[in-house]
């Protein structure tokens, strides 16, 4: 009798693939797009998984912008080409803003790496992963944030001149996508639970100037204001000067654009803002500040500043500090100056000492705290719109339309109530107030 052999049929599993994303919503917004193409490709993806697993691909979408970002992405990589070593991952491929920035070094430095690629380079490093660029997604992505909310880039790049920032050198020019891609986009969003959209971009008051030949922010607004299911629309990022003032009667016609703004100012000294070269001065954007005020008389204005620049004195630092004091903005963030290589400030001397800088930074921030905790206390007995972002032990988490996610206020809600969800916008009695947080009670 003659032995039969049957063949068994063997399924070859496919490398899932953790995406590890570090940096700002730029990165969280690079992530999905490229999560959003290996979904398409049939593949399997997460982001952040802490369940590390031997077939995996790692893909770690790094940030180059400031020393600290820079260490944390490195640290990052080393972790992960560790775990390749010990055979705990299949392959480790680094993207984002170092590599762009340092591809030569770090493949020097980290040679176990199976691929760096740029900030521009997703169809490589999708055909390195054993997937296609597919055009007809578009505007598809897979949110690594609450799907209620999205940060929503409009353009890549930057064409500004300013001395400390190295985003040029990563990220290149500015290019505008079109208005038809945006709302294309918005739509494919809606449609999926998204009820905000926050604008980003290295620069949206650029935004149509490469593509229309005019600034066009306002009109891009309108037609996103249009789509069916976004009930608020939020811009993160809008630089001084030459700053298009239509952008506010956009604002003021339309109910789903939310009244906040984010200007990172930068600094208030004529000096300090020649040798940044901002293109601006500090008596035209105390101006522009009080236009926009007088404009939108609600809106909510946030701005960032930068301490121990090159050059700072204690007479710059201290005209700052009283500008801060009579501005009284919103929401204020301020970083100590990082000395970036192959930037036009890498060529003068970073003569702020580092102790300087950072007590800078926490007079500047004690006199906000003050500032936010008396806005705060204004709002007690005011009811707010409310966007419930997440739950935590018996309380909901949200914002009002003054906030932006994780950088803003939080509305703390007095009592979980079962009728509320996550993503759910509900009105809120504010009742009590601190430097930096709301606490209400929902109303019904």
């Amino acid at each position: 009798m003659k032995t039969k052999y049957v063949k068994v049929a063997t399924t070859v599993r496919k490398p899932r693939v953790n995406v590890v994303t570090l940096g700002c919503s730029k990165n969280i917004h690079d992530s999905e797009v490229l999560m959003g193409q290996l979904r398409g490709n049939q593949m399997e993806v997460v982001h952040e998984s802490t369940n590390i697993q031997a077939n995996d691909i790692v893909v770690i979408n790094t940030c180059g912008f400031i020393d600290n970002a820079k260490q944390e992405s490195i640290d990052t990589i080393l972790q992960y080409s560790e775990l390749k070593d010990q055979g705990k991952v299949n392959k480790v491929i680094v993207t984002g803003c170092l590599s762009e920035r340092y591809k030569p070094e770090l493949q020097s430095e980290i040679p176990n790496i199976d691929a760096y690629f740029g900030t521009n380079d997703l169809p490589e490093l999708l055909s390195t992963i054993g997937a296609d660029y597919k055009h007809e997604l578009l505007g598809e992505r897979l949110l690594t944030t609450p799907s209620h909310f999205a940060y929503f880039k409009i353009a890549e790049g930057c064409n500004r001149p300013c001395s400390f920032c190295a985003i040029p050198l990563m990220r290149g020019k500015h290019i505008s996508k079109s208005i038809d891609d945006l709302v294309k986009e918005a739509k494919f969003l809606a449609a999926n639970g998204t009820k905000e959209l926050i604008l980003i971009a290295q620069d949206l008051t650029y935004y149509g100037l490469d593509i229309y030949g005019k600034r066009n922010l306002s009109d891009l607004m309108r037609h996103l204001s249009d789509v069916d299911g976004i009930e608020w629309i939020r811009l993160q990022y809008a630089y001084p000067s030459g700053f298009p003032m239509d952008i506010l009667d956009a604002m003021n016609e339309r109910s789903n654009i939310c009244n906040y703004l984010d200007m990172p100012l930068q600094h208030v000294s004529d000096n300090m803002l020649k040798s940044m070269r901002r293109g601006t001065t500090k008596q035209k954007q105390i101006d522009l500040v009080n236009q926009i005020r007088d404009k939108v008389p609600d809106i909510a204005l946030r701005t960032t500043l930068i301490c121990g620049y090159p050059g700072e004195t204690e007479q710059d630092f201290q005209e700052m500090l009283e500008w801060v004091e009579e501005s009284r903005f919103d929401r204020l963030g301020c970083f100590t100056y990082s000395h970036e290589e192959k930037t036009h400030a890498y060529s003068l001397k970073d003569d702020v000492p580092d102790e300087v800088k950072q007590s800078r930074v926490e007079q500047i921030m004690e006199v906000q705290q003050g500032i936010s905790y008396e806005r705060n206390q204004e709002k007690i007995g005011e009811t707010f719109k409310v966007l419930v972002d997440r739950v935590d032990g018996d309380y909901f988490i949200g914002r009002t339309e003054y906030d932006s996610p994780e950088v803003d206020n939080e509305v703390v809600l007095s009592a979980k109530d079962n009728y509320v969800r996550i993503g759910d916008f509900v009105q809120v009695e504010i009742d009590r107030a601190e430097d930096f947080d709301l606490y209400g009670k929902i109303v019904r």
